[in-house]
């Protein structure tokens, strides 16, 4: 007996034929057009030829023949592999959606951009999510932050949000817990950024030539615990790689707990130390705030704190702002 499968809100504008590859990928097509020319696919007891367009709720006649085509993976047609599960997990995230722009929750470990060995990104599965759209990127996180993420969805919405960052009047802020005791209550940081390493000045590094970035953080310290941990709300006027990493590290001496490129061991009794190992890095961009690129009013939008931080914001009883 054929199975009758309802289409979710993250598969709304699907082909038909995109939505069976993503669930029987080793499917060969032509095995697909001859069940749709016999009639054992069906969308809406429709019968279909297997280019029709698909929509939220939707029932998808499956023919029970074809569930030896069925694999967990899906590979796109741009190469990248991600599951439905995974879709429906970004699309959980999701704290605004028009038709301008997207704002996600990003969770830890998960990459904004696809590359290399990169299985699973926002770019990549936001495409997925919003076929019709014109997916951009306008800003990054590195895969270890999580927090708010800006994704546009038209060219007119990319190029005006990418002047909003570039000029900054989109403001970005962060809360981190570091790994020392930050002495001044508050400050600015101004200097050069290249390849892991501060520079002083813009002048080219010797040997190789290249131009270190110039990068600008403002800090204000919320709270410190223990002598040992200080929780910083970080506001970055710049958006260099690794940018409140290396501040964190080089300039305050108090690398961002969980940082492993940057930082090291936390040293503290075995009960708070249990809470803090929790393999993620402890940087989350809580607050943004950006014109919208049709209506230009300004928008503010903030996350709920990431669950593997909890106990610890309730352990050493931390403000948020």
């Amino acid at each position: 007996m054929a199975d009758s499968i309802t289409i979710s809100p993250i598969e709304d504008g699907t082909r038909l034929l995109r939505w069976f590859l993503r669930h029987f990928p080793s499917m060969p097509q032509r095995e697909f057009y001859r069940l749709c020319r016999g009639g054992q696919i069906r969308v809406n007891s429709r019968r279909c030829k297997g280019q029709e367009i698909l929509h939220e709720g939707d029932a998808v006649r499956v023919p029970p023949t074809i569930g030896k085509y069925a694999t967990a993976p899906v590979k796109t047609e741009s190469g990248e592999l991600f599951s439905l599960s995974d879709l429906e997990k970004l699309r959980q995230t999701i704290i605004h959606n028009d038709d301008d722009i997207v704002v996600f929750n990003k969770p830890a470990g998960l990459a904004v951009q696809g590359g290399s060995g990169i299985r699973k990104s926002i770019d990549k599965m936001a495409a997925a999510l919003f076929p019709y759209a014109k997916v951009s990127l306008v800003h990054r996180l590195d895969m270890e932050t999580s927090g708010l993420l800006v994704v546009a969805k038209t060219q007119h919405a990319a190029q005006f949000l990418a002047r909003e960052f570039q000029n900054k009047t989109a403001r970005k802020e962060y809360l981190a817990l570091l790994n020392g005791d930050v002495k001044e209550s508050h400050g600015t940081i101004d200097n050069y950024l290249l390849k892991g390493k501060v520079f002083d000045g813009p002048e080219r590094e010797n040997g190789t030539g290249a131009r270190p970035h110039h990068a600008i953080t403002e800090y204000r310290v919320l709270a410190r615990a223990s002598g040992m941990l200080t929780w910083v709300l970080f506001l970055p006027l710049t958006g260099r790689t690794h940018q409140l990493r290396m501040h964190s590290a080089f300039c305050l001496n108090a690398p961002i707990v969980g940082d492993d490129l940057y930082g090291r061991g936390v040293q503290m009794d075995d009960g708070l130390h249990s809470v803090l190992a929790t393999n993620n890095l402890f940087l989350f961009a809580y607050k943004i705030t950006f014109r919208h690129p049709t209506t230009g009013r300004m928008m503010t939008f903030r996350a709920p704190v990431p669950e593997f931080m909890k106990p610890v914001i309730s352990l050493l009883e931390l403000p948020l702002p």
